[in-house]
């Protein structure tokens, strides 16, 4: 029989991209699995319309939150639930290739791997690529701390690798300390060359939030890999330097496809 995997999505005020999403999950050509909507909101306004894209899925589980209480708890929320074998995450604005769960996870299962993420697709508000992340082979613990390309939405692993972990409660690079925490375990993370997610660039979102990236990344490295502060400086001026590069070959890429 084939493993169930559980997909988690946490949702909050992301109704404009909500659809494609959900419908890039529920189309998968692998079959065997639940999704798990947690809604992030108190205000329940959207929550009609979620059910009605879901069309009473039986493999879908909404499960509401009292309050907006961000992405890392809403995924622990749904780990603590979740029965699947297999963890894939989906957050509710970025979509996947029709074959994603197919793919990733025979190649999971032919070479024995527990956690593996993919190469992605960077695209703009009107769906044009605009970059692409690839997937390094193998990341070990000292490559992941100079920069973490890896895409969440384009992870699957194995569910007991995340016994007794949770992801921090940070606004953004809550998942960077999650693959740290692997990393030093000796998980390998592999990457799969071969583009099976979109990333959706959007304006004024946290993921386009540099200043807020910088404030956690420096907790990552002081609060949760114990660094000294110099150290720490350190790498925020590695990163922030990486990140500013690929935001402005972003930016040169947005503006390219506007004059198309």
């Amino acid at each position: 029989m084939k493993s169930l995997v559980s997909v988690i999505m946490p949702y909050y005020k992301k109704r404009n991209y909500f659809f494609k999403s959900i419908n890039s999950a529920l189309k998968q050509t692998y079959t065997n699995f639940e999704i798990l909507i947690i809604y992030d909101d108190q205000n329940r306004n959207d929550l009609e319309y979620i059910t009605t894209c879901v069309k009473n899925d039986s493999r879908i589980k909404i499960i509401l939150n009292d309050k907006n209480r961000g992405v890392a708890y809403s995924r622990n929320k749904a780990l603590s639930i979740a029965q699947g074998e297999y963890i894939a995450f989906l957050d509710c604005d970025d979509y996947w290739d029709l074959k994603k769960i197919e793919i990733q996870l025979n190649f999971m299962l032919i070479n024995g791997y527990d956690f593996s993420h993919t190469t992605y697709q960077i695209v703009n508000y009107k769906e044009k690529i605009i970059g692409t992340i690839k997937a390094r082979k193998i990341l070990k613990y000292k490559e992941l701390l100079k920069s973490c390309d890896i895409g969440l939405s384009s992870v699957i692993l194995k569910r007991n690798l995340l016994k007794n972990m949770k992801f921090p409660e940070l606004k953004t690079k809550e998942d960077f300390v999650l693959w740290l925490a692997l990393a030093k375990k000796s998980v390998n993370l592999i990457g799969l060359d071969k583009s099976l997610m979109f990333w959706r660039q959007i304006p004024n979102s946290l993921s386009s939030s540099i200043m807020q990236k910088l404030s956690d990344a420096y907790k990552v490295y002081y609060y949760y890999e114990n660094k000294n502060f110099f150290y720490s400086i350190f790498y925020i001026i590695r990163l922030s330097t990486y990140a500013l590069f690929k935001k402005i070959n972003l930016y040169l890429s947005f503006f390219k496809f506007q004059k198309q």
